[in-house]
């Protein structure tokens, strides 16, 4: 809460500093936060009813605007607005999501939507850091800046988007295409960022861009007693060991002190889909005549991108190789460069 008032103190032209919380005042923004990490908004199946319910409900508790809008049917959008005193200035958005990644409770020591405290004060609950966190932050900051009897000169926005773990297609990229956006008239937007582990604050100028890559294999199906080259299976395991290579040689330079993790590109598998299907489970003597391989890839703003690219259809998923290959999230970048985002 702190840092996102000295962010406002720039941001919103506000000089007179607030009190602290009092302690009952910190017990009930944990307690707050606690619901909200409460509500099961996992993908693929995230409750955003209940999460949109609570969202509304400290919006009326803060007497801020709020506005509803499914650009999808099933993926609301929540955004709140805090006029300004000079509605002829552009105005700020603070910008959150609802949705978080699934999780699997038999790997977690506490429920992942328990939202449990142990005696360090910790909180153990999926969305925590990525990024309920963030969104209870920015509304707590609102409450004790209105508390304090600050009025902003600029329009302040929040917005609580869908999907962005699957994507953000349905959610924030509507939104930075549509009319709703344009008549906001923003001028500057804080996005995601992520709890600080100790009391120092990090400030993030850069983002790594998300690709994700999809590598198919094809060859001839054959029985599973011959030897055969280029098969599918084949085909593929040499571009997961080329690229196991590369994320070795990345990982070497962060292990070496040469470079931040955010310095390199990183990649990482996040699936594999391969063999026949049975009744039983899979076909056991039959070469299967695709394969596919999924991976989550990150590049620093400082990487050429075209790089990478060639790496990808040269090395990695050659037609030579009957290889093709897909990378999802490039509409998100085209959004930068036409200056929508």
């Amino acid at each position: 809460v702190i840092v996102h008032l000295l962010l406002f103190s720039s941001l919103l032209s506000f000089t007179n500093p607030t009190p602290s919380p009092t302690q009952d005042e910190q017990s009930q923004i944990i307690s707050r936060f606690q619901e909200y990490l409460r509500i099961n908004t996992s993908q693929p199946s995230p409750n955003y009813k209940k999460s949109t319910q609570f969202i509304l409900s400290l919006a009326e508790s803060l007497s801020l605007e709020t506005q509803v809008i499914e650009f999808v049917q099933g993926k609301p959008l929540v955004i709140l607005k805090w006029p300004g005193s000079d509605l002829f200035l552009p105005s700020i958005l603070l910008n959150s999501h609802t949705d978080v990644v699934p999780s699997e409770r038999s790997k977690w020591d506490y429920h992942p939507f328990g939202a449990h405290i142990d005696e360090n004060g910790n909180i153990f609950a999926r969305g925590s850091q990525d990024m309920k966190c963030v969104g209870m932050q920015y509304m707590e900051a609102v409450r004790r800046l209105k508390a304090s009897g600050f009025q902003p000169k600029r329009s302040l926005y929040l917005s609580f988007v869908p999907d962005e773990e699957i994507g953000g297609h349905d959610g924030l990229e509507k939104l930075a295409q549509s009319d709703v956006f344009k008549n906001m008239n923003v001028d500057i937007v804080l996005d995601e960022g992520l709890a600080s582990p100790n009391e120092n604050y990090r400030l993030f100028y850069g983002e790594r861009m998300p690709w994700w890559l999809v590598i198919k294999a094809t060859g001839a199906p054959g029985h599973g007693a011959k030897l055969y080259d280029n098969s599918a299976i084949e085909n593929l395991f040499k571009s997961i060991e080329s690229i196991r290579r590369f994320r070795a040689s990345q990982f070497d330079l962060v292990k070496a002190g040469l470079k931040g993790e955010g310095e390199v590109i990183s990649v990482n598998m996040a699936f594999l889909k391969v063999g026949t299907p049975s009744p039983t489970g899979f076909v056991m003597n039959l070469q299967p005549s695709e394969a596919e391989a999924g991976f989550d890839i990150r590049i620093p703003p400082t990487v050429n991108a075209e790089f990478l690219e060639k790496r990808i259809a040269e090395e990695w998923a050659p037609a030579s190789r009957n290889m093709s290959f897909e990378v999802e999230q490039v509409k998100h970048f085209s959004l930068r460069k036409n200056g929508i985002l």
